[in-house]
């Protein structure tokens, strides 16, 4: 029995057989509409969340499964002290696999450890977002045709934002990646990011304040919101929230063919006017969040179509 706990999980080879099913399932979903027919999927979520959730569900349906589970943790046991293991064991007595979201780093691993199906880790705090990253990686290939070869721009919040770093640590075993990073000083990547990820494997990058500067550089612009969630007093959340903002103006500095991603829920830092451009490619990922969430279900429950 396998678990998604952190993208560094699968192998290169690994990821690649599983965006090419994910890419069999959006030209052919009918041959997998009964696939996972019997099979449950509980979705354990302590935190809010609409496209993840929503995501995971539309998943499992699309594979002729069931899904039960919570939304939050004020309606499940954990509001009464329930410990996540408890939890697992539990519901493993219901479902065959498991994503959960949490807002405490590492409980989706804790959670795993005493869990009698595969376990998904659908966020943990501001460390991992690994079903996020398979996402990015499905979206970059089917946009761009590669994931090697590519100068990547991550914009707005990279001190608290999972899906940065996953993003990062995903893309770093490629080769030829270049990252142009794109934050205010007191949102920069943490330092381990910096000296473990990005330092340790000679993977070349800058940093840079102004978001007009990378612009006319980079093959893929990923945007991210200033997280109100990760800050601990409400004035430096204000102080920053509006750095960063996509722009019309600022897409006529970028190439023709560079695309726009965004992990979404989108506040204001990408204009709606923006939306209206080819390259704004943020809501076709969330479809490619579906078809790889139907082709993780198929691979961690050893099923092939």
């Amino acid at each position: 029995m396998r678990h998604l706990l952190n993208p560094l999980d699968f192998t290169i080879e690994e990821l690649d057989e599983l965006m090419d099913v994910a890419e069999d399932i959006r030209l052919n979903p009918a041959k997998y509409a009964e696939s996972c027919k019997g099979k449950k999927l509980a979705t354990l979520f302590y935190e809010p969340s609409t496209r993840t959730r929503l995501s995971f569900e539309a998943a499992m349906l699309n594979l002729g499964g069931s899904v039960l589970g919570f939304s939050s943790a004020d309606s499940s046991s954990a509001a009464k002290g329930e410990s996540v293991s408890d939890t697992l064991q539990t519901v493993s007595c219901y479902a065959d696999i498991c994503a959960m979201r949490h807002p405490k780093e590492g409980a989706p691993l804790v959670a795993s450890r005493r869990s009698s199906i595969p376990v998904i880790n659908a966020g943990d705090g501001g460390h991992q977002h690994p079903t996020q990253t398979l996402t990015d990686l499905l979206t970059i290939r089917s946009l761009k045709g590669r994931l090697d070869n590519l100068t990547i721009g991550l914009c707005g919040d990279l001190k608290f934002g999972r899906t940065v770093h996953s993003l990062i640590n995903a893309l770093v075993r490629y080769e030829n990646v270049r990252f142009v990073l794109i934050s205010p000083n007191e949102l920069r990547i943490p330092d381990y990011t910096r000296e473990e990820v990005l330092k340790k494997n000679n993977i070349p990058f800058k940093e840079v304040t102004q978001l007009e500067d990378a612009m006319p550089e980079v093959d893929i612009l990923y945007m991210t919101r200033v997280q109100r969630e990760r800050f601990f007093n409400e004035e430096e959340y204000i102080r920053m929230k509006d750095c960063y903002i996509l722009s019309k103006d600022k897409m006529e500095l970028a190439k023709d063919d560079m695309f726009i991603l965004h992990p979404l829920p989108r506040v204001n830092e990408i204009s709606v006017e923006v939306d209206d451009d080819p390259r704004a490619a943020y809501f076709r990922q969330v479809q490619y969040g579906v078809y790889i969430r139907m082709a993780l279900i198929l691979k961690l429950l050893e099923i092939t179509v």
